[in-house]
């Protein structure tokens, strides 16, 4: 966290995913003063205030309400709003900018277009984290045109890591893969052990107990291949005792197709992914 020590972060939009990126940077040690949030929302500015984080009401009439000043005094900002309304936001505080790093967390905005929104603007990362970022085990994946400087790069993933994993990718259209493999990919596996949970309960286990050993081997299982070293298909072959229970429950997946069914959900995310990017910049 030493690149984000001293530096001011403002966060414009205060919902789920920038209180999942706040809970991170004060787990790492960031000041809650240097935070600073602007949300319309009493709700969620009475929170981040129970944590000595500054806030800012951009619906406000004073000065100290004006969402200018949250852009102004920063070194960072983090757009964390829908990108719906992103193009309103953003014009509270668009003249003001001249050297802060600019990281969005909309999904489906591109650089492109956010630039044009800030009248030009151009020192801007784009970031498509994922929910577990809440718990501080979150994916993001990256990306930096060529006007961005590797110090602030590396300020931006420094960010982002304290949520969680990041990966830079080289070309903006990646993020739809990205959005495919790990934006979207927690409610795969979400279904998956729901579908676990009810497969068990119909084979005589009560919910509750079923739902622990499918939740625990979900979590056991992701551990194993992050710290294995090995490939999750050795793993598979390990646990895969010939003519074993394993066996015939991994051929019943393979009748079925089961890797072509993934590959046709990821594809159908990319291409939902890649449509309403190309709705945002109309």
């Amino acid at each position: 966290m030493s690149e984000l020590k001293g530096k001011k972060i403002s966060f414009i939009g205060g919902g789920n995913m920038a209180q999942a990126l706040i809970s991170g940077l004060l787990g790492r040690g960031i000041k809650p003063n240097d935070i600073t949030v602007a949300d319309p929302s009493q709700n969620i500015r009475d929170v981040l205030k129970s944590q000595k984080i500054n806030t800012v009401d951009p619906t406000g009439t004073t000065d100290t309400n004006n969402p200018q000043i949250a852009a102004k005094t920063a070194d960072v900002i983090v757009l964390a709003v829908k990108p719906q309304v992103m193009d309103k936001v953003v014009a509270d505080f668009a003249d003001v900018l001249d050297r802060q790093l600019v990281i969005s967390v909309a999904a489906g905005l591109s650089t492109d277009s956010l630039s044009k929104m800030l009248g030009g603007y151009q020192n801007i990362v784009r970031a498509m984290p994922n929910t577990p970022a809440m718990i501080q085990k979150g994916a993001t994946g990256l990306y930096a045109n060529d006007s961005i400087s590797e110090t602030d790069k590396q300020l931006a993933a420094t960010l982002m890591a304290a949520s969680g994993l990041v990966s830079w990718v080289e070309q903006e259209e990646q993020l739809h893969a990205v959005t495919a493999v790990s934006g979207s990919a927690p409610a795969y596996f979400f279904y998956m052990i729901e579908s676990m949970i009810e497969a068990g309960v119909e084979q005589g286990l009560d919910r509750k107990q079923a739902a622990a050993l499918a939740m625990q081997t979900a979590l056991g299982a992701a551990q194993m291949a992050i710290t294995s070293g090995e490939a999750p298909a050795e793993l598979r072959r390990k646990v895969t005792s010939p003519n074993g229970t394993t066996q015939a429950a991994i051929e019943s997946l393979q009748q079925d197709d089961f890797a072509g069914i993934i590959k046709k959900a990821m594809q159908a995310c990319y291409t939902r992914s890649e449509q309403i990017s190309q709705e945002l910049a109309d």
